[in-house]
């Protein structure tokens, strides 16, 4: 189990019920095991931040980014979140809540390719 700030659970919570269009989207297609039989959590709290997706079995992160992210100061936060996560040995995959909503085939088939890499 990855370490967590327990304050952020109440936090996580609440976002699991206000989740984006594009988030509902992929979380439709990863509950449940319907990927290779991983499972995938959301709204999942790991060191200080909270994170879109997660899989334990592949040690993968997934972030839906909004249009905001495209700004200076939070393409930078981005990007210090990342490090943190990878340091811990996890993968991050961004895509775009566009991409998401517009191109799900290709999203499904990078996580599928990333769970392969990150099982192997």
């Amino acid at each position: 189990m990855e370490r967590y700030n327990r304050n952020l659970k109440p936090f996580s919570r609440t976002l699991r019920t206000h989740m984006t269009d594009a988030e509902q989207a992929l979380w439709h297609r990863l509950r449940r095991k319907q990927l290779q039989g991983v499972q995938f959590y959301r709204q999942k709290p790991l060191l200080s931040f909270i994170v879109d997706f997660y899989c334990p079995a592949a040690r993968l992160v997934i972030e839906l980014d909004g249009s905001q992210h495209a700004e200076a100061d939070i393409a930078t936060q981005d990007k210090v979140r990342d490090t943190a996560l990878t340091d811990l040995g996890l993968r991050v995959l961004r895509f775009d809540n566009r991409q998401v909503l517009l191109e799900m085939d290709a999203v499904l088939a990078a996580i599928d390719a990333a769970i392969t890499e990150r099982k192997a």
